[in-house]
């Protein structure tokens, strides 16, 4: 059979081959050219210190201090905008655990692995956990700077008032979340259903400290307010927040990846259509052409 090709039919093979790779590579949709981008937002600089202490596992509050503490901040995350935030955590001493970012999507996963597992160094070091949050701000100027303290107040060990009225100096003020009842509860021992006993085998009962949140609110120039088992608590607190002043926060976001699958598009349109257009028979006419 003279006019057949032996080498059109694999031609048409691999151009067909060819558009059928650069059809996976559509599906695939492949993005690149993102991009590091500064934004300006309205909003203020919030450092929230939780105390995690052992005593904040007493069950004076549902369904113990510790995880109404970290409800409360799940709540207080929900009202936030275009605020920055930052945790630390504290017990004999205090850690950053989220340093400040405007990705609550991060914020919310740090929170729900705390445990009082994370500082072995037991206590409620809350001058501490200050000082920590003040040098966790950024360096900004004229940005509304917030601490919220979230703690029960038990065994109170370095100068609180002190260090809120350096903060307060620096134009930082400090609002006091007080976790707990007066009248206290026994801390449990975890993984057993026992309680925390002292030295004489008397049962520990660990009350909140009231007295001591209000002083520190008040040298911190904030409000002090007793976290129950309603969202009063969560009101003020948020209503204190709208008052500070809203300044422009520069943050940097990732700009979104560009869609590139035109250009894969048009080259497989084109493979296709010489693929149409090439026959599996010689073409007689250019058959006829003898250029030697």
């Amino acid at each position: 059979m003279p006019s057949v090709s032996k080498g059109r039919p694999h031609v048409k093979f691999y151009l067909l081959l060819l558009a059928i790779i650069g059809v996976t590579f559509i599906i695939a949709r492949p993005q690149f050219g993102s991009k590091r981008e500064p934004m300006k937002r309205q909003g203020i600089e919030v450092v929230i210190a939780l105390d995690v202490s052992n005593s904040m596992l007493a069950q004076d509050v549902l369904p113990n201090r510790l995880e109404r503490s970290k409800q409360l901040i799940y709540r207080l995350l929900e009202g936030m905008n275009n605020d920055k935030l930052g945790i630390v955590v504290f017990a004999g001493r205090a850690y950053v655990q989220l340093p400040m970012t405007s990705d609550y999507r991060a914020a919310r996963m740090y929170i729900s692995s705390i445990n009082p597992g994370l500082i072995p160094q037991q206590g409620t070091a809350i001058g501490a956990a200050i000082n920590t949050s003040m040098r966790s701000f950024t360096s900004r100027e004229n940005v509304a700077r917030t601490i919220i303290i979230i703690t029960d107040g038990e065994n109170h060990e370095d100068d609180a008032i002190g260090a809120a009225k350096e903060a307060r100096e620096k134009g930082i003020q400090i609002h006091v979340i007080g976790v707990g009842k007066p009248e206290g509860a026994p801390i449990p021992i975890a993984g057993t259903n026992s309680f925390l006993r002292d030295r004489s085998g008397t049962t520990v009962i660990s009350k909140l400290n009231e007295q001591m949140g209000m002083e520190i609110a008040a040298a911190g120039g904030g409000i002090y307010v007793r976290a129950d088992n309603t969202s009063l608590a969560l009101k003020e607190i948020q209503r204190e927040l709208s008052k500070a002043a809203q300044t422009d926060i520069e943050t940097t976001v990732y700009a979104e990846y560009d869609e590139q699958f035109q250009l894969i598009i048009w080259v497989v349109l084109a493979l296709l259509l010489l693929e149409f257009c090439i026959l599996e028979r010689r073409n007689r006419f250019l058959s006829k052409i003898k250029l030697f």
